[in-house]
């Protein structure tokens, strides 16, 4: 017999019950068959329901997930409060290899797999009743919500390793020949557009259904595409640049066809007409609004806070676990729109922090932001910073971003962390940036979507200047997405897709070291950590055990 063998899906179950109970429920899902889940006479779908909610644990999250911190700590954005060599240090410094790989997530993604092919070939097995506004059925929504976390599935694989085997609808077994070659990325981005198309129309729609909330809806399925084309239309992927054969890639010239795709894709979902950017920034990620594409679900705590907080607060347990750095912050320009190195834009170095950004006052905890009621002391000495063998900020700075709001508060209370895997603003980031790429140079859509970003963002004035080179808007793309995208898992891929990561992740990452004194305060920056990239980790290294295993899995170029 075929036993299935599901844990952790608590929460998700609590979201996907139905009224009507099968006679199986009792039993526990682990020592059912294919045949009790997939029941014949359960027209409610209860244990196949179980099922596919099990499916979604293998989404990938955010936050603190690689061995307690931020992927963005190994970026020039953060580095680890951790005073031990952690797991996301390993990868800023580049000191892993194709069996010590920190974000290895190839055994999980297969798992998710294998598990949702196991769903889609077994679910019209079961004879569901009921079906959406539109007609279509249940059973081929199902199939659908499945096929969706699949592709999701292969895309997290593709956007690390490159071309990865394609497994089709096949189940294999332990006694099967599963020594299969790797396919090209091109066909891999073939295969997850194409899933993406086929069951666009069978999703649901209404992304604030609270039945339904964190299952996909069309526009989930719009959005992974629209990020898969734009990573196959940038330069990383798009000519063949990994390696010489173009085995993996599959590419073998630079073509604005691919950003034609891109731009296609993003441009979609802005003409559903449906999402919008939420007016306030910091609330984007703490409550559920209309910028939410899809996101995996969370719950409703303070974990954010206390992983993250300025640690000398009474109030709650604060670890402090991710430093900002300086480079980040001098990212963030000035409200007027300016960069900080404008000598027109205002930007005082005695009083560093005045007058920015406002997404920077969501984003970064500085010395003086106000915090449960008090103002955030990371000065030498200070309570946020007090030295000794404590675990507290390297860099003089803390992670703000994804907390509610605690400046006035006493205490922390719950609030709403769901893993946001998909918003509005990602897509008007990608429609700029993939038609500044086709066009040559940007023209008033191009204007108007980045533009947006801006003014929502607070920015007095939020216009750009008029005739920007393709270059020139090319940096301003590439600005705002690292500002507004923050500590969101995108810096550490789009310097990668972008080409530029030998610059960008090969240089020193520098601390504030502020001194209180009698007079007034003393600032200074000091290099904390020093990164390390080569051109062999534009790509993760395919773990060492697959490739010993099966002679025919090709290790991607260096490792």
């Amino acid at each position: 017999m075929n036993y299935i063998n599901l844990t952790g899906f608590g929460l998700l179950m609590m979201m996907f019950t139905f009224s009507c109970k099968s006679d199986l429920e009792t039993e526990p899902i682990e020592l059912q068959t294919l045949d009790q889940v997939f029941d014949k006479r359960d027209s409610a779908g209860v244990n196949a329901n179980r099922f596919l909610a099990d499916c979604y644990r293998f989404l990938p999250s955010t936050g603190n997930r690689v061995g307690g911190d931020y992927l963005d700590a190994a970026t020039d954005d953060a580095v680890s409060s951790n005073p031990t060599n952690t797991s996301v240090q390993q990868l800023a410094t580049g000191s892993y290899t194709s069996d010590s790989y920190q974000d290895n997530l190839w055994a999980t993604c297969y798992q998710g797999i294998r598990r949702t092919t196991i769903f889609i070939t077994n679910i019209d097995n079961v004879p569901l009743k009921g079906q959406l506004d539109n007609g279509t059925s249940f059973n081929k929504v199902w199939k659908a919500e499945a096929r969706f976390l699949r592709a999701m599935f292969y895309f997290e694989l593709v956007k690390r390793y490159g071309g990865v085997p394609l497994l089709g609808d096949k189940v294999y077994q332990l006694n099967d020949d599963i020594e299969l070659p790797r396919n090209t990325f091109d066909e891999c981005v073939s295969f997850i557009v194409q899933e993406c198309d086929v069951i666009r129309d069978s999703l649901r729609i209404d992304p604030m259904n609270l039945q339904f909330f964190g299952r996909p809806t069309n526009a989930a399925a719009m959005a992974l595409k629209s990020r898969l084309l734009l990573y196959a239309a940038s330069p990383l992927f798009n000519g063949g640049n990994i390696d010489a054969g173009n085995v993996l890639t599959g590419y073998t010239d630079f073509s604005s066809n691919r950003w034609q795709a891109a731009e296609n894709a993003a441009k979609a979902i802005i003409d559903l007409g449906l999402y919008k950017l939420e007016p306030n920034f910091a609330e984007v990620f703490t409550t559920r609004n209309m910028e939410r594409i899809f996101s995996k679900q969370g719950d409703n705590n303070t974990s954010v806070e206390n992983n993250n907080g300025p640690i000398g607060y009474s109030a709650g347990v604060n670890n402090g676990r991710t430093s900002a750095t300086q480079e980040l912050v001098d990212a963030f320009g000035m409200s007027n729109g300016l960069d900080i190195s404008d000598p027109s834009s205002g930007y005082d170095a005695n009083n560093p922090y005045t007058g920015r950004d406002p997404r920077f006052y969501a984003t970064i905890f500085y010395n003086g932001a106000m915090w449960l009621n008090r103002p955030v002391q990371t000065f030498e000495g200070g309570a946020d910073k007090p030295g000794g063998s404590v675990q507290q900020t390297k860099t003089s700075y803390y992670v703000r971003k994804f907390m509610g709001n605690f400046e006035t508060a006493t205490n922390y209370s719950n609030v709403n962390h769901d893993f946001i895997l998909f918003r509005y603003a990602e897509t008007l980031l990608n429609y700029a940036e993939a038609r500044n790429e086709r066009l040559g140079s940007p023209d008033a859509s191009v204007y108007q979507a980045v533009e947006e970003i801006r003014k929502r963002a607070g920015l007095t004035p939020f216009e750009l200047p008029t005739s920007l080179s393709q270059q020139q808007m090319r940096v301003v793309i590439q600005q705002e997405r690292r500002k507004e995208m923050a500590f969101e898992e995108q810096r550490f891929y789009d310097v990668r897709r972008w080409k530029t990561a030998e610059v960008d992740f090969n240089k020193d990452l520098h601390a504030a070291i502020i001194y209180q004194t009698g007079t007034g305060t003393i600032r200074q920056t000091a290099p904390i950590l020093k990164m390390k990239f080569e051109k062999k980790m534009y790509l993760a290294p395919i773990p060492f055990t697959e490739v010993i295993k099966n002679p025919q899995m090709v290790q991607n170029p260096g490792w």
